[in-house]
């Protein structure tokens, strides 16, 4: 799209309007402000609007319609397409806005749009309370949340979009308004699951729940010879498990994280991660089986508090490494798609990748199905198979990791159930986007995208087209 004028005079023009920082090419900054989670993206947007509140946000939208620019809208930066970034646009960034405030009589809280996760969690925890948010405290609520969030939980409080009560949203012609069941709840239905395609949400509210400070989390590690054994224990551990575990299997090595011993580092293991969202007694007797199981490597499965725990594995994940996903839903851990996994899970060349197998059900199934635009709450596990190299690896190991992510999800196809997680889609599955949401899903989100956002402004994202 070609601009009317340049940024910066756009900008310039609004006066006051406008009070955060706009980075430019070639000014300070400017560099350091287009680098997102995935380092291997590398675009250069026009500029980069650092908003410091929704006036701003407004006055950013209406700057890339008047003047024709792309938009995108970064959050916590953290989608593994680059999503948060264009060529040659605007880019809305919230990165400035990461206040939470907690009402904890209502067990509720306001979240801005730039937060991380371990924001959320450092204030509510302050009060014993949390909300559904991802297994990285570095990721970003906004885009977690759009998408769907899930993490450890899912199944005892439900999804995150089943605990957003209300959302604050600049809409594509730069109006703001209040998206909840009571108010645009077509807009508040497609914000819960539909990601960012029908506004900038400037803040969420979110419903919380009793929790901690202490929990009992943590992985247990298994050496990669055991894959098999420890799968088929697993599957019979999750299916009885109550709603209040929440368990994760990781497929790769061992991390080398301070609380590993150092002998254990990078080696090939599966390990999994549970956390228990009651109270400790409980959580020990829910997970004792899981932790006599076969031989263990290390166990790390111990009363822990919840907000460390919950940023345990961040550095396993860190800022610039080059990343790239496959993702689907499993209908069932059978004994072939079990083997298919044990296969796949070591093959990849870099000792950073590695498959994460999500625990669903509880909670997650039995809401309404139609309450919210996320798709195949009847799976009963996510899986997504995560390749990851170090920027200066680029050469060795780019088409080597990303190869391998495609043949082990090419593999699981026999396995596949319905729908897969938006949030885990990469770059190049854009073609993945309806079955992420099924079709009657997705004809409803095109109707929202039309009333919404009709011109498509907003399709740096896992796009929808307006019907």
């Amino acid at each position: 799209m070609a601009a009317v004028q340049s940024p910066r005079k756009s900008f310039l023009e609004l006066g006051g309007r406008f009070r955060g920082e706009l980075l430019l090419p070639g000014s300070p900054g400017y560099d350091t402000g287009r680098r997102i989670w995935n380092g291997a993206i590398d675009r250069r947007p026009a500029c980069i609007a650092r908003c410091t509140g929704a006036a701003d946000v407004v006055a950013a939208v209406r700057v890339a319609r008047d003047d024709n620019l792309e938009i995108a809208v970064r959050g916590g930066g953290h989608n593994v397409a680059g999503t948060a970034l264009c060529e040659d646009g605007v880019v809305i960034d919230l990165s400035a806005m990461r206040a939470v405030w907690v009402d904890p009589v209502r067990r509720t809280a306001w979240v801005q749009g730039g937060a991380l996760w371990a924001d959320v969690d450092h204030e509510t925890q302050t009060y014993g309370l949390a909300t559904t948010g991802g297994i990285v405290g570095h990721t970003g609520v906004a885009g977690l949340a759009l998408g769907g969030g899930i993490g450890f939980l899912m199944r005892r409080h439900g999804l995150t979009v089943d605990n957003l009560l209300a959302a604050e949203v600049v809409t594509a012609e730069g109006s703001i308004v209040r998206a909840s069941a009571d108010e645009h709840s077509d807009l508040f239905w497609a914000l819960r699951g539909g990601g960012g395609n029908f506004g900038v949400v400037t803040s969420f509210q979110f419903a919380l729940h009793p929790l901690g400070p202490t929990v009992m989390a943590g992985p247990v590690f298994w050496a990669a010879d055991d894959t098999t054994e420890v799968l088929r224990f697993y599957r019979d551990f999750a299916a009885d498990a109550p709603d209040e575990l929440g368990s994760v299997v990781r497929l790769g090595t061992v991390p080398p994280l301070p609380v590993v011993p150092q002998h254990l580092h990078w080696r090939p293991a599966i390990a999994v991660i549970c956390c228990y969202a009651g109270a400790v007694e409980d959580g020990e007797r829910a997970v004792r089986a899981l932790r006599r199981f076969g031989t263990p490597l290390v166990d790390l499965l111990m009363p822990s508090p919840y907000a460390a725990f919950q940023g345990g594995l961040d550095d396993s994940v860190l800022h610039g490494w080059h990343y790239y996903w496959k993702a689907t839903n499993l209908a069932g851990l059978s004994d072939d798609a079990i083997a298919v996994i044990a296969e796949h899970a070591y093959a990849a060349g870099s000792p950073r990748s590695y498959a994460a197998m999500f625990h669903m059900g509880g909670v997650v199934t039995r809401a309404p199905h139609v309450a919210t635009a996320y798709f195949g709450r009847d799976a009963t596990h996510n899986i997504i198979i995560d390749a990851v190299w170090l920027p200066g690896e680029a050469d060795e190991h780019a088409a080597t990791e990303t190869a391998w992510a495609r043949r082990f999800l090419e593999a699981l196809e026999p396995h596949r159930g319905a729908g897969l997680y938006v949030n885990f889609l990469d770059s190049d599955d854009s073609s993945r986007v309806r079955e992420a949401y099924g079709d009657q899903i997705y004809r409803r989100l095109a109707e929202v995208k039309a009333e919404y956002d009709p011109d498509n402004a907003f399709h740096h994202n896992q796009n929808i087209l307006p019907s």
